[in-house]
């Protein structure tokens, strides 16, 4: 049975770096798209970072790029999502979920497995 959870969520202030962490059971991570994704209340789930099975193959948001680092321990089969300079707007509830194939990589429908999640608020 697959299972992802996230964890590292809290609560800091503008200007703040929080590191997300989602656990793999029951699959790889090394083997699969790993997808960080972000709803905050009243809005659709939207696209934050995306790794490639391949470890050197990534994509972000624009509103991510150059404060948000995804990137994976295989020992661990642990992926990460290392955030700096976090803003207000950056508040959510922060899922995980995989997928076998890279194409799409933005679209939440295409992911096969997600994690409960887990809260990150940004207070200014």
């Amino acid at each position: 049975q697959v299972q992802l959870v996230e964890s590292g969520g809290g609560s800091v202030q503008a200007g703040g770096s929080l590191r997300l962490s989602c656990v793999a059971t029951g699959l790889s991570l090394s083997r699969n798209v790993v997808g960080w994704f972000r709803q905050s209340p009243g809005n659709e789930r939207k696209f934050v970072a995306a790794l490639a099975w391949r470890g050197d193959v990534t994509a972000y948001d624009d509103s991510v790029k150059g404060r948000f680092t995804i990137s994976r321990d295989n020992a661990k089969n642990t992926v990460y999502l290392q955030m700096t300079n976090l803003k207000p707007e950056d508040t959510a509830v922060y899922y995980c979920a995989t997928d076998q194939l890279w194409g799409a990589y933005a679209s939440p429908n295409k992911y096969d497995f997600w994690g409960p999640g887990t809260q990150v608020t940004v207070s200014s």
